[in-house]
């Protein structure tokens, strides 16, 4: 495995490519925001990008979804048809819902036995037939998430047949038996086995964490993949797992922001625009299903922000959770509005802009592109120093790093943030700068085009030096 490589600059397209990215959404989730960028930066630059998805949610004619499906028995099919007849009940009482997942594994007996096992679903034949698509002759292949049931990853050394594979990994899923991030756990570095917590995303019922763990061991082994990860502490795991004999390059590629769109703005202007009063002290955290999401830390803000109203009498506490829709409420004195997720990127952006600091705190987190978009936006940021995050903030610089579960730690950088007004604008400031600096969406996408170049140029190379046997 070769050590991973940084980006480099300077990078001029020289010629089209024909590009197929792979992923569980089109435009919902972090990692589909990554995939998305780079697949509409690859269409402005007149490249011929596809993105192959298991859940479509955009009109865009260039993503095409994974026919899974369609690919089964016919007997499979028949119930699946059955199950998928509309009932007028569903959006009344439960059973019918339940009723509905029955019948669709009534024709498909031994994959429900094997879920029910314990056993990863790769059950998916429609990953046989992504490269019939209108575009044929895909030159690279570039995957992202490959979880979230619509992807069968025995695939994977097969489609290294057709072309070059890069693999952006987004968490720790590929390296583990079964979970997109073990916490304390470090049993994916040996074969997993005994799993602590099955429950985690994406959730088994059984224990055969060991049998997931060697399935995908063999299937690298018959594989020739490249390797990015947005953060060198997520690379850093990819070198310690079973992947790593498999990996031939691997890079360490940041994640990159719109720049037009995340950049600072006028604060009082933003807030008139959002109805947001303007002496209030605002803070904002933003993630997908807030409250509940296992990843994210909500107890911690929520106790931080009680703390904080607590020290500030008479000052208006507002928090902003962006990502979830939920009645207002209050902590203390402070009051904490719920906003549901937001599609438009301008819109996500005022909040930012509208923010006098952007709380992040997490039991996991790879390189989370919210802190990106805060620190772009000028905000300073005060998150929890775990996984990719210390390479997103610099302590004291751009923001405030905290230890994981310290609410008297993250109450206290909030404080001194809110009451030390040169403080936050030096950091905000600095934020902003350094973060068009190190994380714009141009830099990752001109990484991205190179690495592929760099790829094809070394295949055809390969090829020219490969000298059949001489048959006489």
């Amino acid at each position: 495995m070769n050590s991973p490589g940084d980006w480099r600059g300077g990078f001029v397209v020289e010629r089209s490519l024909r590009i197929l990215q792979v992923n569980t959404f089109d435009n919902l989730g972090g990692a589909a925001r990554v995939a998305w960028s780079l697949h509409q930066a690859y269409l402005e630059r007149g490249l011929h990008a596809r993105v192959a998805v298991g859940w479509k949610f955009s009109d865009d004619p260039n993503i095409h979804l994974v026919p899974n499906d369609d690919c089964r028995s016919q007997w499979a099919r028949i119930w699946l048809a059955i199950a998928n007849v509309p009932s007028p009940l569903v959006s009344t009482i439960s059973w019918p819902v339940r009723l509905r997942s029955w019948l669709r594994w009534i024709g498909q007996p031994r994959r429900f036995l094997e879920i029910q096992r314990g056993y990863e679903d790769f059950d998916y034949p429609g990953t046989w037939r992504i490269l019939d698509m209108p575009t044929h002759h895909h030159e690279i292949i570039h995957c992202h998430n490959l979880h979230g049931d619509y992807f069968d990853l025995k695939a994977l050394p097969w489609l290294n047949q057709q072309a070059p594979v890069i693999m952006t990994f987004h968490d720790a899923w590929f390296l583990s038996g079964h979970c997109a991030h073990s916490l304390d756990c470090e049993r994916w570095k040996t074969g997993c086995g005994c799993c602590p917590y099955l429950t985690l995303y994406p959730p088994i019922w059984r224990d055969e964490t060991a049998y997931n763990w060697r399935r995908k061991q063999a299937i690298y082994s018959k594989s020739r993949l490249h390797v990015a990860t947005p953060s060198r502490w997520l690379m850093q795991k990819v070198e310690q797992s079973m992947i790593a004999p498999a990996v031939m390059e691997a890079r360490v590629i940041p994640n990159g922001v719109d720049l037009s769109v995340f950049h600072p703005a006028d604060k009082r202007g933003v807030r008139a625009v959002l109805g947001v009063p303007q002496d209030a002290r605002v803070l904002l955290f933003t993630a997908h299903n807030i409250r509940h999401n296992i990843w994210k830390d909500y107890q911690t803000m929520r106790s931080a922000i009680a703390r904080v109203s607590e020290r500030l009498p008479g000052q208006r506490v507002l928090f902003f959770a962006l990502g979830e829709e939920a009645p207002t409420e209050r902590i203390g004195q402070a009051e904490v509005r719920f906003v549901p997720y937001q599609k438009d990127p301008e819109t996500v952006a005022r909040y930012y802009q509208a923010a006098d600091i952007y709380l992040h705190s997490a039991r996991a987190d790879t390189f989370p592109n919210t802190v990106l978009e805060a620190l772009t936006c000028g905000i300073p940021v005060v998150a929890t120093e775990v996984g990719g995050i210390p390479e997103q903030v610099r302590d004291n610089v751009t923001g405030l790093l905290v230890p994981p579960g310290g609410a008297e730690a993250m109450t206290e950088a909030i404080l001194l943030l809110l009451t030390d007004e040169a403080l936050r604008k030096r950091l905000g400031y600095d934020a902003g700068q350094d973060a068009q600096i190190r994380f714009g969406l141009s830099r990752q996408v001109d990484a991205y085009l190179e690495w592929y170049h760099a790829i094809l140029e070394r295949q055809n190379m390969e090829r020219s030096n490969f000298q059949p046997a001489n048959l006489q």
